[in-house]
């Protein structure tokens, strides 16, 4: 184990970005959502990740958002902040002007809709490992950008580049994800996207996972995560049970729309997305009300 496995192990909250009724960011209802997710237990916080409806957000949002939750945050918990991009230059320059202070590390997804061979992906990756101040967590979810990163490209970019310090697999491959953990280097993270394939990668031999899901039940899924690390992963999967219809509904009609629902449903965020996505229909709002109410969720 290694100096980051220790703070970026365990479960990683993938928070959302509330706005109020006007389409404004609410930085009150987040100042909320953040004490929520570390008073329940989580162990780091990812900030303008996918989850943020981060490429809805203006410059100066992101950068606003950015602050707040580092200033909300007071240290309590490690953060880590996506920067992404499909132009690799440009991402350079971004991360460039970047105030990074009390940030531990960049979640950087892999370049979208231009479609990047494996080479294109290493050399991507190597280009801005080595232009950033911070350590870089690859992101794989090839369901959003087009493109798989092979296990082979992420263990050559952990053997290569010692800034590259883990990887977020949302390529929903539980045998790619198997690759990555036996031919990793020493001390590399390996981190599940899935919420559902969370204790099944732990298994697994993998380190945590950066959930959707622990925006909405943070306490009930860090216990599930934190008998997973301690081996117990029989009774982390009996104590995810109760979780498992209302983090599959989660997703039935996309990210963040189904964890905002679930939110609106227990009264702690407006029901409120931007363009182009929507909030829930009527008949997943009831799914989540009916699970979240049977299970003791709130």
């Amino acid at each position: 184990m290694n100096r980051y496995t220790a703070r970026l192990g365990g479960l990683g909250a993938a928070m959302i970005t509330p706005f109020a009724s006007d389409g404004a960011c609410d930085f009150a209802a987040l100042g909320r959502m953040i004490d929520y997710v570390i008073d329940g237990g989580i162990d780091y916080m990812v900030c303008l990740g996918t989850t943020a409806e981060t490429p809805t957000l203006t410059e100066e949002e992101r950068t606003e958002i950015l602050r707040f939750t580092r200033e909300r945050i007071a240290g309590r918990v490690p953060l880590i902040v996506g920067a992404g991009g499909n132009s690799t230059a440009e991402l350079i320059r971004h991360i460039g002007q970047m105030d990074l202070t009390g940030v531990d590390a960049l979640l950087s997804v892999t370049p979208y809709y231009n479609k990047p061979s494996q080479e294109g992906l290493y050399r991507h990756y190597r280009a801005v490992a080595e232009a950033s101040p911070l350590p870089v967590i690859l992101y794989n979810v090839p369901g959003r950008t087009g493109v798989n990163m092979t296990a082979e490209t992420t263990c050559r970019l952990a053997a290569d580049e010692p800034r590259i310090i883990a990887v977020k697999e949302a390529s929903g491959k539980i045998d790619q994800i198997e690759q990555i953990i036996k031919n990793r280097p020493s001390g590399f993270i390996v981190l599940s996207g899935d919420d559902s394939m969370a204790v099944d990668v732990m298994r697994k031999g993998g380190d945590g996972v950066i959930s959707v899901a622990a925006n909405a039940f943070p306490s009930r899924f860090a216990h599930v995560v934190g008998l997973a690390r301690q081996g117990l992963f029989d009774r982390a999967e009996e104590a995810y049970e109760p979780l498992r219809d209302a983090v599959c509904a989660l997703f039935e009609q996309g990210n963040p729309t189904g964890v905002k629902a679930a939110l609106a449903v227990m009264g702690r965020i407006e029901n409120i997305l931007r363009l182009p996505l929507v909030p829930a229909t009527d008949q997943l709002m009831k799914k989540l009300e009916k699970s979240i109410k049977e299970y003791d969720l709130r």
